[in-house]
C-alpha cells in the first residue's frame, strides 16, 4: 500500500480495534435490515458494538482471524476465518459490507486476502463458508474469492421475514483449498501488525 503525502489510503485489511471509529462503523454497518439478523444480538448500542468487537480484539482468541475491511480510514466491513481447527487445518469464513460500501468488490477482495493470509500466515488447508440461495451477492462473493460449490443444505438457516414469520432458506456450501490456486480477483492488502 503506497500512500501519498495527502492521500488517503485505498482499501485494505487491519485488526479491528474498539475505537470510537470503529464503533461508530460498526454501529452503522448493523443498522440496516440486512444486517440486523447477522448477530446473535441486536447492535444497536455502543454495549452491543463492543461486545461484538471484544471477540475479534481478545488477544487469547486463537480460534480466529478477523479484520476490518478499511476505505480512507473508515471500517466498511468485516472478514473472518473463525472455528479453526488446528488438528485439521479448516476454518469457516464469513464476510459483511456495509450496504454503502456494496457493489465495489471489496467482499470478494477482502476474502481473497483472508484466504491468502489463512493459507500462508496461519498455515491452514481448507476454508469453508455457505451462503442462502436466495442471494445472489454473497454468491458472488465467494465464487469472485476462489470458492467452490460443493453442495446444498435444505432449509438450513431460519430468519424472520418482513412480517416476522419465521422462514427457512437452503444453503449453498462452499471450499476453497490452498492448492486451488489463485483467486479470480486480486486481494486487498493486508496491513502491517500495528497499523490503523
Amino acid at each position: 500500500m503506497t500512500l501519498g503525502k495527502n492521500s488517503a489510503p485505498g482499501p485494505y485489511l487491519r485488526p479491528w480495534s474498539d475505537s470510537v471509529t470503529d464503533i461508530a462503523a460498526i454501529l452503522d454497518a448493523f443498522d440496516s435490515d440486512d444486517m440486523a439478523a447477522q448477530s446473535g444480538e441486536p447492535i444497536g448500542t455502543e454495549a452491543a458494538a463492543r461486545r461484538w468487537v471484544a471477540q475479534w480484539i481478545d488477544p487469547r482468541n486463537d480460534g480466529a482471524a478477523a479484520f476490518a475491511i478499511d476505505v480512507a480510514g473508515r471500517a466498511v466491513g468485516h472478514v473472518m476465518a473463525g472455528a479453526i481447527d488446528r488438528r485439521h487445518d479448516t476454518a469457516w469464513v464469513s464476510y459483511w459490507v456495509a450496504p454503502e460500501a456494496r457493489g465495489a468488490g471489496l467482499a470478494s477482495r477482502a476474502t481473497a486476502a483472508l484466504a491468502k493470509h489463512c493459507f500462508g500466515a496461519l498455515g491452514l488447508f481448507r476454508l469453508e463458508l455457505a451462503y442462502r440461495v436466495n442471494n445472489p451477492g454473497s454468491a458472488g462473493v465467494a465464487r469472485n474469492a476462489g470458492f467452490r460449490i460443493e453442495g446444498l443444505e435444505r432449509a438450513k438457516l431460519r430468519y424472520l421475514d418482513e412480517r416476522g414469520n419465521a422462514v427457512r432458506y437452503d444453503v449453498q456450501t462452499c471450499a476453497r483449498l490452498r492448492n486451488d490456486g489463485p483467486a479470480p480477483v486480486s486481494p486487498l492488502p493486508l496491513a502491517p501488525a500495528g497499523a490503523a
